[in-house]
């Protein structure tokens, strides 16, 4: 297909450049005033590259473009695949949609406007220069130099000086999406802290350099673009210099100078794109080399686990001498040895940054551990302490728990999640139309919706008002009665609920020693 593509583009510039040369002997020819009969083909020939010229590129931009769309289309899932087996620790929001979007675009600019475009041109030239060989070999060699130095050597350079600028853009674009992002998300914070301001100055200032980066590309394109009009007249000022003296000696025909002359006007247009192809090249290759860093990142955890064939009875869940940790940070617990059979619930307690989340996150296999290992038998639902609301409808959030679920399904969900709110009502960017508590109880009716072999739970009361947690609560635990079920907590009420307590406390985040999970299994409650 991208052979296709080139071949239509080469179609539609040596169209053009034919249609220069066609009419151009046309009117010389004409102005002879032979019988109209001789003038016949020639205007034949205009109509028809006249045709083609706009035929071929049609084609070229549907084929070319299909090409470029299967091409993005397929490096996207791949980016998207990859990116769901990666947790990119320390990558802003923003800049990281700037390079599964923007960035994975980049690959539609190197297929239709690079290397179709650069390939194309070079045929052309090489076609040009053969055609006037046959009748001027001087001229011939003339507009081949001109056409190296107006579409090789000039847009080689050009790229050259503009690549540092050129390959800066796509991380600043980066830079900015993230500023935006953070922006838009953090705004109401930011205006009641008075940091709104500076904020948006910062985002300004990204903003000003992804246009300072813009304008150098754009100045160094115009100056290039100036030198390919001086090759272009370079070469019209040599042919009439060559073809004149070949005309009053007899060795080339009067009609053949004004297709010496004029052609090359047509070929040097074919190549004042050459320079912005150079350019777009810089460019895409530092975008998509954004996104090799995406699909470079190491996978962590287990990805997705393959599960038992038919129904799945719950097993226990078995940390087996478990150290837990975030990939390239300390060990936060190690040593912990737990078995949480069906039916039984386990509150894990502890100081904020001693484990507890990362504890769930490597049950979940979201992270691997540091050592040992987590075994559960199949699905393990998991209420999230930051639980995302997607920007779609209450229905849709709920089938985030379980995809195949019905109306009914949903409306039983939510009814057991106490949240008495229309399934087709659109809650907003990340439920903005929500209370916090609706939130909360949005997020666990997915666990409502779906069939786990096991549920860990992180802080199930959190948003909710003491009455409405405790018959939420009550429901919680009634549910999960015939699975494993690991709660994390600080609410004494929910570990009083829970059959036995592990409580976590020692290293944090910043450092510090590890917890020992033998000294914290058995441990009296956290109060």
């Amino acid at each position: 297909r991208t052979a296709l593509a080139t071949l239509l583009a080469f179609g539609a510039a040596a169209s053009s450049v034919a249609l220069m040369a066609v009419s151009a002997w046309l009117l010389s020819r004409a102005a002879e005033h032979p019988p109209v009969l001789y003038l016949q083909v020639a205007a034949i020939g205009v109509r028809v590259f006249g045709i083609t010229r706009g035929l071929f590129r049609y084609l070229e931009r549907l084929v070319g473009h299909d090409v470029a769309l299967r091409l993005q289309s397929a490096l996207r899932l791949t980016t998207y695949g990859h990116l769901a087996r990666t947790t990119l620790l320390g990558t802003r929001r923003g800049d990281l949609l700037a390079r599964v979007i923007a960035d994975v675009e980049a690959v539609q600019d190197l297929v239709v406007r690079f290397v179709v475009p650069v390939v194309s041109a070079s045929l052309v030239i090489v076609a040009t220069s053969a055609a006037f060989a046959a009748f001027s070999p001087a001229t011939a060699l003339i507009l081949l130099v001109s056409a190296v130095l107006g579409g090789v050597l000039v847009p080689a350079l050009a790229q050259r000086v503009s690549r540092r600028w050129d390959a800066a853009a796509a991380p600043a674009r980066g830079a900015l999406a993230a500023g935006v992002h953070e922006l838009s998300r953090t705004a109401p914070d930011l205006v009641a802290y008075g940091a709104a301001e500076a904020h948006l100055r910062r985002v300004l200032a990204a903003d000003d350099e992804l246009r300072r980066l813009d304008e150098r590309g754009a100045w160094v394109r115009g100056v290039a673009s100036g030198c390919q009009v001086l090759a272009a007249a370079a070469a019209v000022i040599a042919a009439l210099l060559i073809g004149a003296p070949q005309v009053a000696d007899g060795t080339l025909q009067p009609v053949m100078l004004a297709v010496l002359v004029l052609t090359p006007l047509a070929l040097h247009e074919v190549l004042s794109t050459l320079t912005q192809a150079a350019q777009s090249a810089t460019r895409a290759l530092a975008s998509l080399g954004r996104v090799r860093q995406v699909l470079d990142a190491e996978p962590v955890g287990v990805g997705d686990r393959e599960l038992p064939a038919g129904d799945v009875r719950p097993g226990p869940l078995v940390l087996d001498g478990l150290a837990i940790g975030w990939p390239g940070g300390p060990v936060l617990v190690e040593g912990l040895d737990l078995v949480v059979a069906p039916g039984e619930s386990v509150a894990v307690v502890g100081p904020s940054g001693s484990g507890k989340t990362t504890l769930a996150a490597t049950i979940l296999g979201l992270i691997p551990p540091k050592a040992g290992s987590a075994t559960v038998t199949g699905r393990v639902g998991y209420l999230a302490q930051d639980a995302h609301i997607f920007a779609t409808s209450i229905a849709e959030n709920v089938r985030i728990g379980n995809r195949d679920a019905d109306a009914a399904g949903i409306r039983t969900a939510l009814d057991r999640a106490g949240l008495a709110l229309d399934a087709d009502r659109v809650v907003g960017e990340q439920g903005a139309t929500l209370s916090g508590g609706e939130a909360r109880r949005l997020a666990l009716s997915r666990l409502f919706a779906g069939d786990y072999q096991a549920v860990v739970l992180d802080e199930p009361s959190e948003h909710l008002d003491a009455v409405t947690a405790e018959g939420l609560l009550d429901d919680v635990f009634a549910s999960m009665a015939a699975v494993p079920l690991l709660v994390i907590t600080h609410d004494p009420d929910v570990v009083a609920r829970c059959d036995r307590t592990v409580a976590l406390a020692g290293g944090d985040l910043a450092g510090g020693d590890p917890a020992s999970g033998e000294s914290a299994v058995g441990a009296a409650p956290y109060r």
